[in-house]
């Protein structure tokens, strides 16, 4: 029984000696490291001061003491902005394929466009444009802001269904017509003609629109 409790110590002894040693260990190769990193910041150091000496710049200790002291001061804001780096890298990485979706269907849409000729029309547009502006002063656009709202109800008015079928009637009329075979009508023709329904209804019409023009444009005045 005894042996066996001294068998029993003896070996918790030497497990306790062969940790003591692997801590040992460790230690002395903690300090051999440590006393390896000191002699090669030293000679970082050093090399450093002495390229910095050649270059003229003069180290000041207490302004990279103050430097170091804002840096650990800042150390979770600089964690943070690296935070939001991963973050914008990793959504970089997700966005990746969809940008590159996006990217072909605006080149699809482009070339559809350029099939269409709508990049002709825009250029053949813009000449437009230019002659406008070689063509008219400032003043000229200056009046045109000043009457815009004139213009858009004249506009507004002819665009009218009534007045864009009476014009269209026009038209047509005007292109039924033959210049070139235009019958000749002579005084008695001519009175006789304006005795007609047709006639008497355009006089009417047109000394109508003559008589309420006087009084509308100097409402206007």
């Amino acid at each position: 029984m005894e042996n066996d409790q001294l068998s029993e110590i003896n070996q918790k002894l030497d497990l306790l000696l062969e940790n003591v040693n692997q801590q040992r260990l460790k230690s002395e190769m903690i300090e051999d490291l440590i006393s390896d990193m000191s002699i090669i910041g030293k000679d970082a150091f050093e090399s450093t001061v002495e390229t910095l000496d050649h270059q003229g710049v003069e180290l000041d200790g207490e302004a990279l003491q103050i430097i170091f002291f804002k840096l650990l001061k800042n150390a979770n804001n600089f964690s943070m902005i690296l935070n939001m780096f991963e973050n914008m890298v990793d959504l970089m990485k997700d966005m990746g394929p969809i940008a590159k979706e996006v990217g072909y269907d605006v080149i699809g849409k482009f070339h559809e466009y350029e099939q269409k000729g709508y990049f002709q029309f825009f250029s053949e547009a813009f000449k437009i444009l230019d002659n406008i502006v070689t063509h008219y002063s400032v003043e000229d656009v200056r009046m045109l802001a000043d009457n815009i709202v004139t213009i858009m109800d004249t506009l507004k008015g002819l665009t009218q269904p009534d007045m864009m079928k009476a014009m269209n009637n026009a038209l047509n009329i005007y292109k039924n017509l033959d210049p070139t075979n235009v019958p000749e009508y002579s005084i008695w023709k001519v009175m006789k003609e304006l005795n007609t329904p047709e006639m008497k209804r355009g006089i009417g019409f047109i000394l109508t629109f003559m008589k309420n023009l006087s009084p509308a444009e100097k409402t206007e005045i």
